[in-house]
């Protein structure tokens, strides 16, 4: 079952790399192209910064900070996946979501980002949107679905 969510991520990352190609190769050279008028544009754009474009030019903390944070949740999600398929969901899609961000700022520098909805002024790429639905996912789950365990106590045992 781990290597369903191990597909998962993959997947996010195989299809967040390769709209990223896609719009390079076609946006790219016209800055935007409209898809589905007044919900949804493709715009070219190189993130510098993190969420909203905040913090720019801090590219190397942020692969330092992506990185640990993506093996944090790998050892979460191999520690856990037994435990709650809704969780190991949300892992897959932030660890997808991480790794193909990371991508780009290894190799580029910067993040392409490319999705501008109408109702949603920032433009993103599909990881973000994997991460923030995994972090979603990750919310509900903590909410309403996560039972800690019990931990022993003295007076337990002397029960």
């Amino acid at each position: 079952m781990l290597a369903l969510y191990f597909v998962i991520v993959a997947l996010v990352v195989a299809v967040d790399q390769i709209t990223k190609y896609i719009v390079v190769s076609n946006v790219k050279p016209q800055g935007s192209v409209g898809f589905i008028p007044h919900v949804l544009d493709f715009v070219y754009s190189e993130n510098r910064g993190v969420a909203f474009g905040m913090f720019q030019d801090a590219t190397w903390l942020f692969v330092v900070l992506t990185s640990i944070v993506i093996v944090a949740f790998l050892i979460l999600l191999i520690k856990n996946y037994k435990t709650s398929k809704l969780f190991s969901i949300a892992s897959a899609l932030i660890i997808g979501g991480g790794i193909g961000n990371l991508i780009d700022r290894i190799r580029l520098g910067y993040v392409v980002d490319f999705l501008q909805l109408s109702f949603f002024n920032p433009i993103c790429n599909l990881a973000d949107y994997a991460i923030t639905f995994g972090t979603v996912l990750l919310i509900v789950y903590l909410l309403f679905f996560y039972r800690p365990k019990k931990t022993k106590t003295l007076n337990d045992e002397k029960a």
